[in-house]
């Protein structure tokens, strides 16, 4: 999609505005793979970008929680990073590009922005590649304070069943939605105890949000797309699941900040939480 304005404040970039920003010493790339080990990184990446391994950068090393704003403080330091860079994100696959930036927003992080396509439409475009894994020199990251306004937990999803207003958005294929697999389509079914939706979600499968180079569709397609499962008012209560939450963030950033609805949250257990839980009731 054509990316608005692209100044200070834009949250969505387009190949073109990192090709001309790759030298700026405010900018710093980091690709984040689904993957843990960096193999398709050491092939070709956005020269000058971090490799992040999801789980290990963005979670609590033990805990099924994220980093607190101490550890990840620490984890941009090593990279560089101070709390006026520009933080440029892209995911191997897109999805783990969005779950990052909503980490670091819940982190306090001020200018986190997504590169719009990521590497596949920097690919595409015959943009330059680069195998080196570059060399940063540490800088200082005070800690700031988390934010966890866009964050929904069990309870919360659970206590708001059939209220009112409130809308629950399930973004995982179809065959996750009707209840046929826990996980998507092809490998190991797995993931959660039950298969199927929390009760009343509706569905959207996130890759609808997409154009076939991973870019976002245009903002007018986004709002017929969401405004065909009800979603047609910026002030809606929305809550955004998936099977972990990674997809569930796409559709987050998309209506938060490509149409600027308001009342988004992810609730980040998802359905490897909710499809697990004892006593928590479950729709096919």
């Amino acid at each position: 999609m054509s990316t608005p304005s692209e100044n200070a404040f834009s949250r969505l970039v387009s190949t073109a505005w990192l090709a001309e920003h790759l030298d700026d010493p405010k900018v710093r790339v980091i690709e984040v793979s689904s993957a843990i080990e960096d193999t398709a990184y050491r092939e070709g990446h956005v020269p000058g970008a971090a490799w992040w391994y999801w789980k290990a950068a963005l979670w609590h090393p033990t805990d099924r929680e994220f980093a607190t704003s101490e550890a990840m403080a620490q984890r941009l330091e090593v990279l560089g990073v101070t709390p006026d860079t520009t933080i440029v994100l892209y995911g191997r696959p897109v999805q783990f590009g969005t779950y990052a930036f909503w980490t670091l927003s819940m982190c306090g992080h001020r200018d986190v922005r997504m590169l719009d396509g990521g590497i596949a439409r920097w690919r595409a475009e015959g943009r330059p590649l680069s195998a080196e894994t570059p060399i940063f020199t540490p800088a200082a990251y005070a800690p700031t304070p988390r934010d966890e306004s866009s964050r929904m937990g069990r309870d919360d999803v659970r206590a708001g069943l059939g209220r009112p207003g409130r809308l629950l958005l399930d973004v995982r294929t179809p065959e996750e939605y009707s209840g046929q697999r826990v996980t998507g389509p092809g490998g190991f079914d797995h993931g959660a105890e039950r298969a199927g939706r929390i009760p009343g979600a509706v569905h959207l499968f996130f890759r609808e949000l997409l154009n076939e180079d991973d870019t976002f569709k245009d903002p007018q397609t986004l709002r017929r797309l969401l405004a065909g499962v009800g979603i047609r008012d910026p002030r809606q209560d929305v809550v955004v699941y998936c099977r972990l939450s990674h997809r569930a963030t796409l559709a987050w950033f998309a209506m938060r900040y490509l149409l600027g609805y308001q009342d988004v949250k992810v609730y980040d257990g998802s359905w490897t939480e909710w499809g697990s839980i004892v006593g928590f009731p479950v729709e096919r």
